[in-house]
């Protein structure tokens, strides 16, 4: 697993974060043992930024992935970030409730901890 927390740690350190100066790094390893990488992309209009785990899972997903094993997501000041509402719902999309999420903090949670009451395309079928 370090190996995926320090892909996160170095995406970090390419994040574009002028006005909050807070970076983000998060590393996702795919089924076939892929990882790809993403940072967090501020934008003066802040509805626009991007985060570090969204870039990481749309890369993947864009190059045709859509089964992942573990998320690692890091910040520059090692202070246990985890992945916001959203991304966590992105996720969700992909990965089901026993999908771990590894932080620099309190270490490891499962998806589930983090969301447990998640949407659902079943929810969207009913």
């Amino acid at each position: 697993m370090d190996d995926l927390l320090d892909a996160a740690r170095a995406a970090a350190e390419s994040a574009y974060a002028p006005y909050s100066e807070y970076r983000v790094g998060a590393a996702i390893e795919t089924a076939d043992g892929t990882v790809y990488t993403g940072c967090n992309i501020e934008n003066a209009n802040y509805s626009n930024s991007l985060h570090a785990e969204e870039v990481a899972v749309g890369t993947a997903v864009s190059e045709g992935h859509r089964s992942f094993e573990r998320l690692a997501v890091s910040s520059a000041a090692r202070d246990g970030v985890t992945p916001c509402g959203m991304c966590r719902q992105t996720l969700a999309e992909f990965c089901d409730e026993e999908f771990p999420v590894v932080t620099d903090g309190d270490g490891e949670y499962t998806l589930g901890e983090l969301l447990p009451t998640t949407i659902t395309r079943e929810h969207l079928d009913r």
